[in-house]
C-alpha cells in the first residue's frame, strides 16, 4: 500500500515555495499514458528517418527542403497535436503538446522550424483571432500548407519589445492599415505565408496584426548568415505602406502586449522540451561515441573522468525533465479546471499558462543551460573529432547557443523570475511574508536538530525545506534592506533567481524519485535516486554561494554574520560519495548504449 498522500487541489504558481509538495499528485515522465508513448517514438522515428539523413541538404538551405519536411510532419499530425478538432487539429492535452516537443527537439535546424510555426507563429491566432480568422489560418497552418512565422524583434528593440518602432496608420477610406518598419531575426521569415507583426497605430498603441506574405508594401530580405541552427531561415521583414486590411488586426487595438507576453509563457516551456529532447539525443550520441573510441587500447567511457561527464550530463536531464513534466501537469490541470469553470478553450491554456509563468521562465532558463552543457562536455569527449563538421555533436553545440536567447535571454527570464514571485506576493496572490518571518523567527532561535528520522527520503526532504528557507531569509532581506531599488540591484536578483531555480529543480527530482521508489521499489529504481542525490547535494553549494553573493552585497556587521550562520545552516548537506554515485550513472547508460532514464 502506497504510504504517498492522496490528490490535492490545483496549484498557484510560485506556490511551491511555501507549500510541501506530494509525490503521489506529481506528475512524472514515467506517467505517459501508451497513447503518449507513442506519440513520442512516433516523433523519434520522424527525426531518425527524415530529417537525420537530410541534415546536410537542410544546412545548405536546399529550396523548399524545409517546407516539405514541415508538411511532412503536418501529415503526420506533429503540427496540430493541441489544435481543436473543429480547426483540423488532434485536440490533445497540454502534456502530450510538450511531449511532442520533446520528441522533436533532436532535429537541429528542423526543431527550430517547427517550434516556430506551431507556437509563435500558428498560437497568437488561434488564441486572440476572430472565429473568422482562426477559420481562415488555422486549418491551413494545422496541415502545414501555410507556414506561421512571427515579427516581434526589431533592429533597436529586443529584450524592450514595447520599444518596437513599426508604426500603422489607418489609411483615409479606413479599410487598411498602413504599416510602415521592420522587423529582424523572423524565424521561418523566408518562406512563411502568414506573420503575426506588432506594430503601434499612430506610433502609440501597441497592436498585433495577421500579414499574409503577398500584402502590397511587404518584402522580405536576405537570409542571414548566423553561428548556426544554419538550415533555419532567417530573415529582416520590411513594411513600407503594406496594405493590411482592417479585419486583420489581431485581438484590440492597444492590448498586443497581452498577446506577446502571453505566448512567450508556453513558448518558453515548450523551448525547456525541445532542449531537453535535443539534450538526450546528443547524450546517447556522445555515450555511443565514447564507448567506440580507444585510448591507450581501451575504451574511454571506461576512464572516470569521461564516466564523470556522462553521468553529469544525465543528472541535469533528468532533473531538467522532472521539473518540465511536473510544470505541464499544473498547466494542464489549470486549464480543465478553468473550461470547468465556463472560460473559452483558447483563453484557458494561455491563463494557465499565466498562472505558471514563474515557472515557465525558470524551466526555460535551466532547459537551455542544460543543452549547452551537453553539448559543450560531447564536444570534449568526442575530442579533436567534436571540433570538425563531420561529426554532428560540432553542429549540435553551434545550434544550442541560440537558445539562452530567444524567448527573452536568461538573463532576463532570471529577473522575471523574481519580478513576477514578488509582485504576487505583494498583491496577496501567495503569501510569501508569513514564512519569511517565520525563518526570521528561526534565525533568533536555537537550532532543532530534530530526532532521528528514519522514514525514506527524510533526510532529502529536509534540504529541500531548508533550501527554501535560504531563499525566503535572503528574499526577504533584500526586500526589507534595499525596497524600492531592488528592481536596480540585478545582481541580487539574479543570485535570487538562481537559488529558485536550483530549489525547484532539485525538488522536483525528489518527487519523481520518491514517487519511482514507492512505485517500483528503491532497488528498482536505485540510479534515478542517485541523480536525484548527487544532484540536491551540488545543489546546496551552488545556493550557498548565490545567497553568500546576494547577502555580501547589501548586508553587513552584525546582521550579516547571523544571516551568513543561517544561510549555512539552511545549505548544509551530509557528506555523499558522489564519484561512486556518477560511476553508477554513467555505466548505467554505457551498458544500455545511451540515455536510458
Amino acid at each position: 500500500m502506497s504510504n504517498l498522500t492522496e490528490k490535492t487541489a490545483t496549484w498557484k504558481g510560485g506556490e511551491w515555495l511555501i507549500k510541501e509538495s506530494d509525490p503521489l499528485n506529481t506528475f512524472i515522465a514515467e506517467d505517459k499514458s501508451e497513447e503518449q508513448k507513442m506519440v513520442l517514438e512516433m516523433c523519434h522515428q520522424f527525426i531518425d528517418t527524415e530529417i537525420h539523413p537530410a541534415l546536410e541538404r537542410i544546412d545548405k538551405q536546399e529550396p523548399g527542403l524545409m517546407q516539405a519536411l514541415l508538411e511532412k510532419a503536418g501529415e503526420q499530425g506533429l503540427l496540430s497535436t493541441s489544435f481543436p478538432e473543429k480547426y483540423g487539429g488532434l485536440g490533445k492535452d497540454f502534456v502530450t503538446a510538450t511531449i511532442v516537443n520533446e520528441g522533436l527537439g533532436g532535429g537541429l535546424s528542423f526543431s527550430v522550424a517547427l517550434a516556430a510555426h506551431t507556437g509563435i507563429g500558428s498560437l497568437p491566432i488561434l488564441y486572440f483571432g476572430t472565429e473568422a480568422q482562426k477559420q481562415k489560418y488555422i486549418p491551413k497552418l494545422a496541415t502545414g500548407e501555410w507556414k506561421g512565422a512571427y515579427g516581434l524583434t526589431e533592429p533597436n528593440s529586443g529584450s524592450d519589445a514595447l520599444g518596437a518602432k513599426t508604426t500603422a496608420t489607418l489609411s483615409a477610406d479606413g479599410k487598411h492599415y498602413l504599416l510602415n518598419g521592420q522587423k529582424c531575426w523572423i524565424t521561418n521569415g523566408g518562406f512563411a505565408d502568414v506573420y503575426t507583426v506588432f506594430a503601434k497605430i499612430d506610433g502609440e498603441q501597441f497592436t498585433a496584426f495577421i500579414i499574409e506574405h503577398n500584402f502590397e508594401g511587404f518584402t522580405r530580405g536576405p537570409e542571414e548568415h548566423k553561428m548556426g541552427i544554419k538550415g533555419s531561415s532567417t530573415v529582416q521583414l520590411y513594411f513600407q505602406d503594406c496594405k493590411v486590411p482592417v479585419e486583420n488586426l489581431l485581438g484590440e487595438a492597444g492590448r498586443g502586449h497581452i498577446i506577446a507576453f502571453n505566448i512567450l509563457n508556453i513558448g518558453r516551456l515548450k523551448l525547456c522540451a525541445a532542449a531537453l529532447g535535443g539534450s538526450k539525443w546528443a547524450t546517447t550520441d556522445t555515450v555511443r561515441y565514447a564507448i567506440a573510441r580507444e585510448q591507450f587500447k581501451i575504451s574511454i567511457s571506461k576512464f572516470g573522468a569521461i564516466k564523470h561527464k556522462l553521468a553529469e550530463m544525465a543528472i541535469r536531464i533528468w532533473v531538467g525533465e522532472s521539473a518540465l513534466y511536473r510544470t505541464a501537469k499544473w498547466v494542464d490541470e489549470k486549464e480543465e479546471e478553468m473550461l470547468a469553470s465556463g472560460h473559452q478553450s483558447e483563453k484557458s491554456l494561455l491563463a494557465a499558462a499565466e498562472e505558471f509563468a514563474i515557472e515557465c521562465a525558470m524551466l526555460k532558463v535551466f532547459g537551455s543551460e542544460v543543452l549547452d552543457f551537453v553539448v559543450d562536455e560531447g564536444v570534449q569527449v568526442h575530442g579533436g573529432n567534436g571540433y570538425s563538421d563531420e561529426y554532428i555533436i560540432s553542429k549540435a553545440y553551434r545550434d544550442s547557443r541560440i537558445n539562452r536567447i530567444y524567448e527573452g535571454t536568461n538573463e532576463i527570464n532570471r529577473l522575471l523570475t523574481v519580478d513576477m514571485l514578488l509582485k504576487r506576493a505583494m498583491k496577496g496572490k501567495i503569501d510569501l511574508m508569513g514564512p519569511a518571518m517565520a525563518v526570521q523567527k528561526e534565525l533568533m532561535s536555537i537550532p532543532d536538530f530534530g530526532g532521528d528520522d528514519d522514514t525514506p527520503f527524510a533526510k532529502e526532504k529536509k534540504y529541500i525545506a531548508n533550501f527554501k528557507k535560504a531563499i525566503l531569509m535572503t528574499a526577504g532581506a533584500a526586500v526589507q534592506k534595499l525596497m524600492m531599488k531592488l528592481d536596480k540591484e540585478q545582481e541580487v536578483l539574479m543570485n535570487l533567481a538562481d537559488m529558485a531555480i536550483e530549489t525547484f529543480h532539485a525538488e522536483s527530482a525528489l518527487l519523481r524519485a520518491m514517487k519511482l521508489a514507492d512505485r517500483l521499489g528503491e532497488t528498482a529504481s536505485s540510479v534515478q535516486i542517485d541523480i536525484m542525490r548527487t544532484y540536491i547535494y551540488d545543489a546546496a553549494d551552488r545556493i550557498n554561494k548565490a545567497g553568500k553573493d546576494a547577502l555580501n552585497s547589501f548586508a553587513e556587521g552584525d546582521e550579516l554574520r547571523m544571516m551568513q550562520i543561517g544561510l549555512k545552516r539552511f545549505t548544509k548537506v551530509e557528506p555523499f560519495n558522489s564519484k561512486e554515485s556518477r560511476r553508477r550513472i554513467a555505466n548505467q547508460m554505457i551498458a544500455e548504449n545511451g540515455y536510458c532514464f
